[in-house]
């Protein structure tokens, strides 16, 4: 088929295609369309294959044609992307080349066949602009608070809870298990407030009515009416600026039996801790990976954030749309639901689809930019990862995890797993290379807790 192309890119990384299909390939193409048709279709009258080409044209006119121009279209289409060897024109594969009006040209048997169809293309990339790119570090120190810290967490995973004598009172840091119902001024209870078996931690504010405060001194089968007013401003809406009557009753109060801080409870942890000195030893050895990779973490992003800012890309609205739908099928299949049933979840709740996707998955698009700079990077440096430098992160990773080399490669064994390991590494090397082209910095000193509060 000789078809002529003429190719125009628009806004948001869509391109207008133009194509002719020369007349003798339309004339042709037709033809041999209908004969077939002619060959294969019954009609009453006549024996199948013995049907005129005039009386088939009589009979299906104008919607023949709409098919046998669909179909030159496609073949032409086809055609035309086969032939690109450099993949610019072809369309993103969850994107179809749609005709510009939606309509069909007309076919006319003596002349070309000219249509135009806009779809939607991989974004062009570039990387040039690094000035001005300064990328801080944060300082951050882990010493023995943060190791009392851990200690403490590990206390109460292995605590055991235990329910108080009788007629000890509650206090901060107890279980308790209530029952409350919030009270008209007339003292009657309000229609569907009433909860019966609610149990929190006193102090942790896993409340409704934020009443930690309020039930310290009670006792078990103790009842007392609070009287609370919250301030204006309170983060929870339904209460701001109100005050509420609430009747509590405790039933029942527990407190967590801590363990000892010993070599009994080292070995609790794990079999291969033998003292206490060697959980701590360990505890200080992931507390200062887990603050490197945060570090590296955050200062990647800086980067890249600035990379975004600093060089422009177009996104398609199929390539935005397609990651939004992806990720709230991971978001569905979390909230063990369907996407169909988050949907009406959502809706139902007030809120909106794209505000709880930033909030729980960031901002997509940023995310989208940042992935296509990266790549962008990966292939314009060539940069690749030997079998030398995988066995090298093996060692890495087995130090910074107290753990031997064979376990490490039993974990990489899978393929999907070794591959992100070597994505990652790839990655690693690139920022290494960018970070001497940009200005990086000492940045703020910071609480290793506060490190983690920058998550995004």
């Amino acid at each position: 088929m000789k078809v002529t192309k003429e190719l125009s890119r628009i806004e948001n990384s869509a391109v207008k295609l133009t194509v002719t299909i020369a007349k003798e390939d339309v004339a042709s193409g037709y033809n041999a369309a209908v004969s077939k048709y002619a060959k294969n279709i019954q009609l009453p009258g006549f024996r199948k294959g013995h049907v005129p080409v005039k009386v088939l044209e009589q009979k299906y006119g104008e919607s023949l044609k709409q098919e046998i121009m669909g179909d030159l279209i496609d073949e032409s289409l086809n055609q035309i992307f086969s032939e690109d060897d450099t993949g610019d024109i072809r369309p993103l594969p969850y994107t179809q080349p749609r005709l510009e009006g939606d309509k069909l040209p007309a076919l006319d048997l003596n002349a070309d066949l000219t249509y135009t169809v806009v779809y939607d293309v991989f974004p062009k990339v570039e990387v040039k602009n690094f000035d001005g790119i300064t990328v801080k570090e944060p300082q951050v120190t882990v010493g023995d608070k943060e190791l009392q810290e851990e200690l403490k967490a590990i206390q109460e995973r292995n605590a055991v809870v235990i329910d108080k004598k009788d007629g000890e009172k509650v206090a901060k840091d107890d279980i308790v298990t209530i029952d409350y119902s919030e009270l008209d001024d007339a003292g009657n209870v309000i229609d569907g407030s009433a909860r019966e078996g609610f149990v929190f931690t006193v102090g942790s504010g896993e409340n409704i009515y934020k009443i930690d405060d309020d039930i310290i001194g009670m006792k078990k089968d103790e009842s007392k009416e609070i009287s609370k007013t919250y301030a204006a401003d309170d983060a929870d809406k339904d209460l701001a600026g109100k005050t509420k009557k609430i009747k509590v009753t405790v039933k029942a109060v527990k407190v967590r039996n801590l363990p000892a801080l010993d070599d009994d409870l080292a070995q609790d942890v794990n079999e291969k801790y033998k003292t206490l000195d060697d959980l701590k030893k360990d505890i200080a050895v992931n507390l200062e990976t887990a603050k490197n990779r945060k570090v590296a973490e955050l200062k990647s992003q800086s980067l890249l954030d600035q990379l975004v800012e600093k060089n422009p890309v177009e996104l398609p609205k199929s390539m935005i749309q397609a990651e939004q739908a992806s990720r709230w099928n991971m978001m569905a299949q979390q909230f063990q639901t369907t996407p169909e049933q988050l949907d009406k979840m959502i809706a139902a709740s007030g809120q909106s689809k794209e505000d709880l996707l930033k909030q729980w998955t960031g901002d997509s698009e940023k995310m989208l930019k940042s992935r296509l700079i990266v790549d962008t990077l990966l292939r314009e440096k060539n940069i690749s990862v030997t079998p030398e430098e995988i066995e090298a992160e093996y060692e890495k990773i087995a130090k910074d995890n107290s753990i031997t080399v064979d376990e490490v490669k039993e974990h990489y064994k899978d393929a999907k797993a070794k591959e992100y390991l070597i994505d990652e590494t790839k990655e690693n090397k690139l920022y290494d290379e960018l970070y001497k082209q940009v200005k990086v910095v000492k940045g703020d000193k910071m609480e290793f807790a506060d490190l983690f509060k920058n998550a995004r």
